[in-house]
């Protein structure tokens, strides 16, 4: 495969090219237990921008793999839950932490130096 050209017959390369995107995985670790709304999700993910998080999960939705869900009230309430589709991923991501906690420790962070 050339770098950066997707094999539309490899099932590898068609999962990495919907997951891949920046905070992605991150999305779909944090509705794996539970459905959020959109101001939950953007402090769980911190540093997220509202824009980035509105532009991923309307992808996520066009792939099946997150259900919007409105619920007719003043004001609306809208929330963000897995699909069947979605939460087939969530063992995906239990791996990911267990290769992560086994292979990438945490690093201590140094000090930051004195200011002179």
């Amino acid at each position: 495969m050339l770098r950066g050209v997707v094999d539309r017959e490899c099932p590898v390369c068609r999962t990495a090219e919907i997951i891949s995107g920046k905070w992605t995985l991150l999305i779909i670790r944090d509705l794996a237990d539970a459905s959020f709304r959109f101001c939950e999700l953007e402090r769980s993910l911190e540093g997220i921008s509202p824009r980035t998080l509105s532009l991923r999960l309307r992808e996520l939705e066009e792939h099946g793999i997150v259900e919007r869900r409105t619920f007719p009230e003043v004001p609306p309430r809208v929330t963000y839950q897995l699909t069947d589709k979605g939460r087939a991923l969530v063992p995906l991501i239990e791996d990911m932490r267990t290769y992560g906690r086994r292979w990438l420790p945490v690093q201590e962070r140094e000090p930051a130096a004195a200011a002179v």
